[in-house]
């Protein structure tokens, strides 16, 4: 057996293990976001906090940043390619959460 390091799966969690990414992650499926209104979609998430893990997403890859050039400043957030790959995940994450929230 491999060493847990070099593990896919952890690689994985390293990438979209913390509280805050998959929520990133899950409400850019549908669209690319305005930063303000993809912050509001994430109750309790600070703006610190959300500032830092939209960063590590987009060092990562997974999601992209467009900045507009207009007063006051516009950005918008939308998945990459490689963020796009994990909408099975994603959904498949969700939809477990929801038959758990029934019961």
């Amino acid at each position: 057996m491999s060493e847990v390091n070099h593990c896919p799966l952890n690689y994985t969690m390293n990438l979209i293990g913390t509280k805050w990414k998959p929520l990133i992650l899950f409400h850019l499926l549908e669209a690319d976001l305005r930063s303000g209104v993809l912050q509001k979609k994430i109750p309790g998430i600070s703006n610190k906090m959300f500032t830092q893990t939209v960063r590590e997403l987009e060092k990562a890859g997974l999601i992209s940043r467009k900045v507009y050039p207009v007063v006051p400043p516009r950005v918008e957030y939308g998945l990459s390619a490689r963020g796009k790959s994990l909408e099975t995940i994603l959904r498949s994450l969700d939809t477990w959460g929801s038959e758990d929230c029934q019961n």
